[in-house]
């Protein structure tokens, strides 16, 4: 079997693969789902001996007000602990940033054909999830307005 039919059809096995891409700088490109609602994509380039596994995300609106109202120091201490994070994950990355302000980021990930197997593609799509979620998780802890404490109950609201 080919590369990109052993892919697809791991990708199938698993129910991650949601669309075939028309790509012209791409012996294949496909949408996969992983894990559920996170589209990412798995594309192998003209030319290249690798698979490339990639996540893009737009930072969210609210967000981008809440980066926006913060102060400087804490804009540039985000992205240095956004840099050093996503360092640690052994993935390759792009922030796009305007006025210290991350308005976009992606990552990749690479599986070179001769270390290519189901066990690695599915560690990279996880590996390339984590990733985006650390970001997320970044986001969010920085920039978040605190929560308004609830008193806590001991009715199990569970069984109403």
């Amino acid at each position: 079997m080919s590369i990109e039919e052993n892919v697809k059809q791991w990708l199938s096995e698993e129910d991650f693969l949601r669309e075939v891409k028309y790509d012209e700088n791409a012996d294949f490109h496909f949408i996969v789902e992983f894990p559920n609602d996170n589209i990412m994509d798995v594309v192998k380039p003209t030319g290249k001996d690798c698979i490339v596994i990639a996540c893009a995300t737009q930072v969210a609106p609210e967000h981008l007000n809440l980066m926006t109202s913060a102060d400087a120091f804490a804009k540039k201490d985000f992205i240095m602990a956004l840099n050093f994070g996503l360092n640690s994950f052994l993935v390759d990355f792009e922030l796009k940033v305007a006025q210290d302000i991350l308005q976009q980021f992606v990552i990749t990930d690479q599986i070179f054909e001769d270390g290519l197997t189901k066990n690695e593609l599915i560690k990279t799509l996880k590996k390339v999830f984590k990733a985006k979620l650390h970001c997320i998780w970044l986001i969010d802890q920085k920039f978040s307005r605190p929560s308004i404490d609830v008193e806590p109950s001991n009715e199990n609201d569970m069984f109403i």
